[in-house]
């Protein structure tokens, strides 16, 4: 079944969502605290780890940093005049609202689009969404979602216990982005090559490095505006090549 990993990635986010919520009301406050901080420091090695394929990967080339870069600001321009982040809290309230109306206006349901915001990104962004969605897509094999299925899990399970419930409502962006790509598998893995999914893995890490300022509460980065760049940068590492190409 071309969904199977998918359904199957919405399933252990939802259950890692339950089991965080358990184990986060019998946590002190400075636990939660403690757990926060971590997830950051978690997160900033993640993206490092991506951001850094950009410099080392045998794909990368001189000058694709630069477009990278390039696609990141013309990206979070256009998020910016887009409202994307806002738009996303502001959804993530609205559930709040429709869903645990007595939360609106405390601090814990204050953190709903928080822990929405912040999960969708990061169980969406890396080269597994992509790849393991392709190929559940193409050919059934739900191998490199499970995978990728299981690190959710976990980390839904730390997230929900820090930034509660709303981490449960990322499986639907999980649903949304995974199910859209492998439903349309034969016609977008033409435009996903090895370079593409360099792109997109690369600028991915440097989102990330905005939630990890997020979590540990160093600067409120709006990383949802960010998000365009994924979309930009693999045109413009395209564009970079073609330069080369003139220059060479």
């Amino acid at each position: 079944m071309f969904l199977s990993g998918t359904i199957l990635n919405v399933i252990t986010v939802l259950l890692g969502t339950g089991i965080g919520l358990l184990i986060g009301r019998r946590m002190p406050d400075r636990m939660v605290e403690s757990l926060v901080t971590g997830l950051g420091f978690f997160t900033i090695l993640i993206s490092i780890s991506l951001g850094l394929r950009l410099f080392t990967d045998s794909l990368a080339q001189p000058g694709d940093e630069l477009a990278v870069l390039a696609a990141i600001l013309a990206g979070v321009a256009i998020g910016e005049v887009l409202r994307i982040h806002d738009g996303l809290e502001a959804l993530g309230d609205q559930f709040q609202r429709r869903l645990a109306p007595d939360a609106s206006g405390t601090e814990g349901g204050s953190r709903v689009s928080e822990g929405f915001v912040t999960a969708s990104l990061v169980f969406c962004v890396g080269p597994l969404t992509i790849l393991g969605s392709l190929q559940n897509g193409l050919t059934g094999d739900a191998q490199l979602l499970a995978i990728k299925s299981l690190l959710d899990g976990v980390a839904a399970i730390a997230f929900a216990a820090a930034l509660g419930w709303g981490v449960g409502l990322s499986a639907i962006t999980v649903l949304i982005v995974q199910g859209g790509i492998a439903t349309f598998a034969t016609l977008l893995e033409p435009f996903f090559d090895e370079v593409t999914i360099l792109a997109i893995t690369a600028t991915g890490g440097i989102l990330l490095m905005g939630i990890a300022l997020r979590l540990l509460d160093l600067k409120p980065v709006r990383v949802a505006n960010f998000l365009p760049a994924l979309v930009l940068a693999p045109v413009f590492v395209r564009v970079a090549e073609l330069v080369r190409g003139w220059l060479g």
